[in-house]
């Protein structure tokens, strides 16, 4: 094979491994019924499977790029500190749409990450990654083993370094309902 043959495959390679962290989903709890972000499902057939399942355990990106989305989310820690619906009228972190997305969150420049609740007890922890336009966070949820439990994909409304905001929705085939998840950063020390 040709030198640029090996380089075309890798990059070929690459890209449908892209593609596939893509897919990742985003945040919510780690109620695995919740219907309020989008969470992708991916069936393949047979001939497909092996080539999707080495792509989607490839490993997250060992470090964020300075200057990027994904380096403004891993620069501080981040708590829920609000929520608005679709009308911008802001929602008690406490009601049934929004509870779930309520707490401290820790994404690590190595691309992983940790939630808890504002008690402090654990919510979740797996992988992470930003779109490179910024406008998803994608998560991956392990559980104690490392196993993949979900995966979920979630609208980012504003990030910088004073907010992070992204949208859910209770019923994915209704855009025109939504709940806002904003985080301001804190200097709450992560629970060991």
């Amino acid at each position: 094979m040709t030198d640029k043959q090996m380089l075309t495959k890798k990059v070929v390679a690459l890209a449908a491994a892209t593609a596939t962290l893509g897919l990742l989903g985003a945040c919510s709890s780690d109620d695995t019924d919740d219907n309020s972000s989008s969470t992708s499902t991916v069936t393949t057939s047979t001939s497909t499977s092996a080539a999707m399942s080495t792509a989607s355990s490839a490993p997250m990106p060992s470090s964020v790029q300075p200057g990027t989305p994904a380096a403004t989310l891993a620069a501080t820690a981040w708590e829920t500190t609000s929520a608005t619906n679709a009308s911008g009228t802001e929602v008690p972190l406490t009601d049934d749409n929004v509870k779930n997305y309520v707490g401290y969150a820790y994404f690590k420049p190595d691309g992983t990450f940790t939630m808890v609740n504002l008690d402090d007890s654990p919510k979740m922890r797996g992988d992470w990654t930003v779109s490179p336009d910024g406008k998803t966070r994608t998560i991956v949820v392990k559980n104690e083993a490392g196993q993949e439990q979900s995966r979920r994909t979630v609208d980012i409304v504003a990030l910088d370094d004073k907010e992070f905001t992204y949208r859910v929705y209770p019923d994915a085939a209704d855009k025109a309902v939504y709940y806002d998840i904003i985080h301001t950063p804190t200097t709450h020390p992560e629970p060991r």
